[in-house]
C-alpha cells in the first residue's frame, strides 16, 4: 500500500495544481494492461449497440459524447499526477467489474469509461493508500467538475451497496 518513493513537485499543467509526479518514465504494466482490457470491452460493447448518436444518457456516468482523450492517456494521466499506487488500478477494475454483475444493463462504452474508471480508482485510493487527495484534485485531474464527480462518487458507491472493502465476505454471490 506504500507510495513510490521516487517522486517530484510539479504543476498540473492545466490548472497550476501541485502534485507529486511519479518519475518513472514508463507506466506501470497494469496500466498498460487495464486500458487495453477496457479498450476491448468498449469496443465490443459499441459493437453490439451499434450506432451511438441515438444512445441516450442511461446513467449519471453516461456523457454526451466520448471524450477526446484515449483510455490509456487517462489513465497515464491520473497515475502521473495522483501517484497513487497500481493495486488501486487493479481494485477500481475490480469495482467497475462488480457493477458490471451487479448491473449488466449498463454496458461500458466510450460515453461512461472514463467516468467509472475515475470514480473507481479515486475511491480504491482513499480505500488503499495511505496518502490521497481530495475529490477537489481528482476533479481537476479527470476534467470533471467537482459536484459532477462527487455525484459520481455516491451513486457508485450506492451501486455497489458500500461493499468496496476486498474480502471473501464482499464478494458477489451469483442472483
Amino acid at each position: 500500500m506504500g507510495k513510490n518513493q521516487d517522486v517530484q513537485e510539479v504543476d498540473v499543467e492545466d490548472g497550476n495544481l501541485p502534485a507529486t509526479v511519479s518519475s518513472q518514465t514508463e507506466p506501470p504494466n497494469v496500466l498498460v494492461a487495464l486500458a487495453a482490457t477496457i479498450e476491448r470491452l468498449v469496443a465490443r460493447n459499441e459493437k453490439c449497440i451499434g450506432d451511438l448518436s441515438g444512445h441516450r444518457k442511461l446513467t449519471i456516468f453516461h456523457g454526451e459524447r466520448p471524450p477526446s482523450i484515449s483510455i490509456a492517456k487517462y489513465l497515464e494521466r491520473i497515475y502521473k499526477y495522483t501517484n497513487c499506487s497500481p493495486s488501486c488500478f487493479v481494485a477500481g477494475f475490480v469495482y467497475i467489474d462488480r457493477l458490471i454483475h451487479r448491473q449488466p444493463h449498463v454496458p461500458i462504452i466510450s460515453l461512461n469509461a472514463h467516468r467509472l474508471l475515475m470514480t473507481s480508482i479515486m475511491i480504491a485510493t482513499k480505500l488503499f493508500d495511505d496518502i490521497h487527495y481530495n475529490n477537489a484534485f481528482y476533479s481537476r485531474v479527470g476534467g470533471i467538475g467537482i459536484a459532477e464527480l462527487n455525484g459520481l462518487e455516491l451513486d457508485f458507491l450506492f451501486r455497489l451497496d458500500f461493499r468496496v472493502q476486498e474480502g471473501r465476505r464482499n464478494q458477489l454471490k451469483p442472483q
